[in-house]
């Protein structure tokens, strides 16, 4: 692989959630643009799939019998950051909810996948990480990132 060579690969797309060649080619180009500019070049592969597919890998590799939105596979080796699952039906639910569409949604599950990769955890790194995807967000002209998502929405909860 050569820097920047990442690749997104779709499998198991439900019929209602079938992108378009142009979406294909632009989640494509999205990923080749996120591994140039946020990681220096290093390539990582995402897997556009199901809520199966994702609830299964969630299991094996997490111990948690659910689906989910993203999930971020560190490789190990030098010159490849890893992998990253995207579940289409979250992602197109979680568009639905906030505004935007869905290969937006995608972007912002690249992304914040991809910061996991590279190291980041919104969990443990006080703010860091929701400071570098609000920065690429910027970048990008992406919608709003996940980690401000959660944070808005645990205040509404605080307050209710």
């Amino acid at each position: 692989m050569s820097p920047g060579d990442s690749t997104v690969l779709f499998k198991a797309l439900p019929a209602k959630f079938r992108l378009t060649s142009l979406e294909k080619r632009l989640l494509s180009h999205f990923s080749r643009t996120l591994s140039e500019d946020v990681v220096g070049g290093l390539p990582f592969t995402s897997l556009i799939t199901n809520d199966r597919e994702l609830q299964k890998l969630n299991k094996q590799f997490l111990g948690q019998d659910y689906a989910t939105d993203v999930l971020s596979f560190p490789s190990g080796m030098p010159g490849h950051l890893g992998e990253l699952a995207i579940s289409v039906e979250r992602a197109e639910e979680q568009a639905n909810s906030f505004g935007h569409t869905l290969v937006d949604e995608i972007r912002v599950l690249m992304l914040h996948g991809l910061l996991h990769l590279a190291g980041m955890d919104h969990e443990t790194d006080r703010g860091a990480m929701s400071r570098a995807e609000s920065k690429w967000r910027s970048h990008f002209d992406l919608p709003v990132t996940l980690i401000s998502r959660t944070k808005a929405t645990a205040g509404k909860s605080e307050r209710a």
